[in-house]
């Protein structure tokens, strides 16, 4: 079958398959962005601290995840009955 007429199933699929590894991404952003500053922060092996560039460095990640997990859901809005 061409990817126009696939069967609802395989669509569907298809489109859980890339709404998952959308969402994957969010978590692995989360990870990077959010999870190791906090760690390295408490175990004190950031020198520098709390600063600005941080900060931004971390909301960015975090709202990268936030659109990387909207994204994943509106995905999933495409799923056929």
């Amino acid at each position: 079958m061409a990817g126009g007429d696939a069967s609802p199933l395989i669509h569907n699929e298809r489109v859980k398959l890339a709404a998952n590894s959308i969402d994957r991404l969010a978590t692995a952003s989360i990870a990077a962005g959010f999870i190791t500053p906090v760690v390295s922060l408490a175990n004190g092996q950031v020198l520098f601290g709390l600063s600005a560039p941080l900060a931004i460095s971390t909301i960015t990640w975090l709202l990268t995840a936030l659109a990387l997990h909207w994204a994943a859901r509106h995905m999933l809005g495409k799923l056929r009955p």
